[in-house]
C-alpha cells in the first residue's frame, strides 16, 4: 500500500492493462448469453478473503520464491529509478517507508518510524515528528558489517536530492504549500537527533502523513558522492553495471545477482527489523529468482509449467486459469479495482495548429466522445462480463467519496452527434463527421503494444466512433515511448492510460493541478489555460488545507463534478481480478482484495501434516 502513496503517479501506467490475444468480435446473444450467465460460477471457484488487521500465523523459514519480471532493470539508484517503474521495483526490496496506510481502517501505520502530528492554531502551523525504531540497519549479505539507520539518511534525500530542483525529483513538488496569498512556502525537514526529525508545514493541512511518507536512502553512499561530484556523482552511484552484492540493503532483502536478460536473485535480510510473534524476521523464504522473461505470454506459460509461484491472469485467461486450478494452486478474487484506466485527449497549445487540437480542446468534443464509449461492450466482450462501468471519479475508498456524484454522459451515440452537431459538427453525404470548416474529423488513439486488453478496447472505441463518421487510427507503440511522449514530446493525440487509484483526495499533486508534470492533457502551465482548470487548481489547494470534514466535503464536490463535467480523462471500467498462488506455500497469512492488493509479506511453506 506505501507505494502506491508515495509513487501514485512514478508511472503505475504499465500496471492497469496486460494481455497478449486479441479477443474476438462477439456476437450480440453471445454477449446477452454471458451477461445472464454472468460471473458467479467462476468467482464460486475462487477464494474471496480481503485484508483484515489480524496477527499473521508464525511461520517457518525456508524455500525458494520463483518469479518474473517483465524487463531488465535500467539502474540500481534510488533517484534514477523514480523515472523507470520496472527499476524502482527491483530495488524497493532493499528499502522501506516510514508508515503505511490501511485502506479498510482509513488509518496510519507506523513501518520504519512512529509518529506523531502536533498543530499550532495560533501560528497556523503543523509539525510532524518521527522517532525511528531502534532496530533499524544498513546491511550487506554475506556480511557481519552493519549500519545503523538515522534521521540523516531521511533529512538528507529529502533536503539534498529530492529538495535540489537540479535533480528533477519527483519529490520536489510535494515540499511546497501554497499559503492563503498565492505565495509558495517550503515544508522544512529538520534533524532533532540521530533518531527523531520533523516535518514542519508552514500552514495546516489535511493529510500530512501523505506528503511526508518517504523510503530512506543510504545517506553515508549519497552524501559523500554529491560533495565530491556533485549532481554526477550522485547520478552515477549503483548503475547498471554494479556489482549487486555492493548494495546495501535495509529492507526485506539483499539483491544478490544479476545477470543480463536472464535473472535477478534475492537473498532474505535476516536483520529486517519486522518480525512475527515468535521472534522470527520476515520474510520466510530463504531466496527469490525472478526470471526476466520479456512479455506475459512467457510469463503465463512459466506459472503453466509450474516454474513461478503466483500469477495475475488476463482477462481472456480467467476461465481457464481458474477452471484448472485443481490441487496445484488456489486463485483468490477480488472486486472491481478502485482505480482504472481512462481515455484522454491531448490538449498542450505546442500542438495548436493541428485539426485535433481544436476539437480535443472543446469541452463539448470530449462530453461526445464519452457518450461513444460503450463500457457493457468493452464489461462482456473484452472483461468477460467481470467488471463494471466506471463512472464516479472517487473511488469508495476515498473519505470524499460521493456516491451520488457520477459521470453523465454515458454510452449514447445519438446524444453524441447531438452535441457534436451543436457545436458545427456535421455528417457529410458518405456519413463522414466534418468540423465546421469541413475537415474530416480523424485522429490517433495510443495504447501499450505489449498489453493487448487495452488494444481491445481501443478497436472497441473505434468502431463506435466509425458508427458516427469518426476515423480513430488505433496505434499501439513502446511503454518507453508513450512515457517520453506523455513527459517531453508531447506529440500524442489521444490515448488510453491508468494511473494508480487516488485513495485521497490531495493525491495526484502532479495530475490534477495545472502546474504538474503530469497534468496529462497540458503539463506544466504556468497560468490555468482555461477558467475550469483554475477553478480546479483553487479547489485543490483549498481542499488540501481544510481540515473540518463538512466543508472539506463542499469543496471536493464541487471538485469531482467539473472534472466529470469537463472530460479531460474518461474513465473505462473497474476490472474484477484474480489471484493465484501455489498449494504449496500456506495461504493462511495470504490476502487480495480491491484496496490493499495482495497482502503476503508472512507468506511460508506449507509444513506436513
Amino acid at each position: 500500500m506505501k507505494k502506491n502513496l508515495l509513487s501514485f503517479l512514478v508511472f503505475a501506467l504499465s500496471l492497469f492493462f496486460s494481455g497478449c490475444v486479441r479477443t474476438q468480435e462477439m456476437t450480440l446473444s453471445e454477449i446477452e448469453q454471458l451477461t445472464s450467465r454472468g460471473d458467479e460460477a467462476l468467482v464460486s471457484k475462487t477464494i474471496k478473503r480481503p485484508w483484515i488487521a489480524s496477527e499473521p500465523v508464525p511461520g517457518k523459514r525456508g524455500g525458494e520464491w520463483q518469479d518474473t519480471v517483465l524487463s531488465d532493470p535500467k539502474t540500481f539508484n534510488q533517484l534514477i529509478a523514480e523515472r523507470d517503474a520496472e527499476s524502482s521495483g527491483i530495488i524497493s526490496g532493499t528499502l522501506d517507508y516510514l508508515v503505511d496506510y490501511d485502506s479498510y481502517l482509513r488509518k496510519w501505520i507506523p513501518e520504519l518510524a512512529f509518529f506523531e502530528i502536533e498543530t499550532d492554531e495560533k501560528k497556523g502551523t503543523l509539525t510532524v515528528h518521527y522517532t525511528l525504531r531502534d532496530d533499524l540497519y544498513w546491511s550487506w549479505c554475506n556480511s557481519d558489517k552493519k549500519v545503523p539507520v538515522t534521521s540523516d539518511d531521511f533529512v538528507f534525500w529529502y533536503n539534498e536530492i529530492a529538495g535540489d530542483q537540479e535533480f528533477q525529483s519527483s519529490g520536489y513538488g510535494q515540499q511546497w504549500c501554497t499559503m492563503p496569498d498565492g505565495s509558495d512556502a517550503h515544508i522544512d525537514c529538520i534533524k532533532i537527533d540521530d533518531k527523531r526529525f520533523d516535518f514542519v508545514f508552514p500552514r495546516i493541512v489535511a493529510d500530512p502523513l501523505l506528503a511526508t511518507n518517504m523510503s530512506l536512502c543510504p545517506s553515508f553512499i549519497y552524501k559523500p558522492a554529491k560533495e565530491k561530484n556533485g549532481i554526477e556523482g550522485v547520478k552515477n552511484l549503483f548503475s547498471i553495471n554494479t556489482d549487486v552484492k555492493s548494495i546495501p540493503s535495509c529492507g526485506k532483502w539483499y539483491i544478490t545477482e544479476y545477470t543480463v536478460s536472464q535473472r535477478i536473485v534475492y537473498r532474505r535480510n535476516p536483520n529486517y527489523w519486522k518480525k512475527d510473534s515468535a521472534g522470527e524476521s520476515i520474510p520466510y523464504p530463504e531466496k527469490r529468482i525472478f526470471q526476466i522473461v520479456g512479455d506475459m505470454n512467457t510469463n503465463y506459460l512459466l506459472f503453466r509449467q509450474g516454474k513461478t509461484e503466483t500469477y495475475f491472469p488476463r482477462p481472456e485467461e480467467f476461465s481457464e486459469v481458474i477452471e484448472n486450478q485443481k490441487n496445484d494452486y488456489s486463485v483468490f478474487h477480488a472486486d472491481g479495482s478502485m482505480g482504472a484506466g481512462f481515455w484522454s485527449f491531448n490538449q498542450n497549445p505546442k500542438n495548436s495548429s493541428s485539426d485535433y487540437y481544436r476539437w480535443f480542446t472543446l469541452k463539448q468534443f470530449r462530453q461526445a466522445m464519452s457518450c461513444l464509449l460503450n463500457r457493457e461492450r468493452i464489461i462482456n466482450q473484452t472483461y468477460r462480463g467481470l467488471a463494471s462501468a466506471k463512472y464516479d471519479f472517487f473511488p469508495e475508498a476515498n473519505p470524499m467519496y460521493n456516491p451520488t456524484i457520477t459521470l453523465q454522459y454515458r454510452y449514447s451515440p445519438e446524444r453524441a452527434l447531438n452535441i457534436l452537431k451543436s457545436v458545427g459538427f456535421y455528417r457529410d453525404s458518405d456519413g463522414a463527421l466534418r468540423d465546421a470548416g469541413g475537415t474530416r474529423v480523424e485522429f490517433d488513439l495510443t495504447v501499450p503494444s505489449s498489453n493487448t486488453v487495452s488494444n481491445d478496447i481501443a478497436l472497441i472505441i473505434s468502431d463506435e466512433c466509425a458508427k458516427i463518421g469518426i476515423k480513430v487510427n488505433v496505434r499501439q507503440l513502446d511503454f518507453q515511448k508513450i512515457i517520453e511522449m506523455l513527459t517531453s514530446s508531447y506529440d500524442w493525440q489521444s490515448i488510453i492510460i491508468g494511473f494508480g487509484a487516488n485513495l485521497f483526495p490531495s493525491q495526484g499533486s502532479n495530475v490534477w493541478p495545472s502546474s504538474g508534470n503530469l497534468h496529462l492533457w497540458n503539463p506544466l502551465q504556468k497560468t490555468p489555460a482555461t477558467e475550469w482548470e483554475a477553478r480546479i487548481d483553487y479547489l485543490y489547494n483549498e481542499g488540501c488545507y481544510t481540515n473540518d470534514v463538512s466543508e472539506a466535503k463542499k469543496i471536493w464536490d464541487e471538485y469531482q463534478r467539473i472534472i466529470l463535467e469537463e472530460c479531460p480523462v474518461i474513465y473505462l471500467v473497474r476490472s474484477q481480478s484474480f489471484f493465484a498462488i501455489r498449494n504449496k506455500w500456506d495461504l493462511s497469512n495470504v490476502f487480495y482484495d480491491n484496496k490493499m492488493g495482495t497482502v503476503m509479506d508472512y507468506v511460508f511453506l506449507r509444513q506436513p501434516e
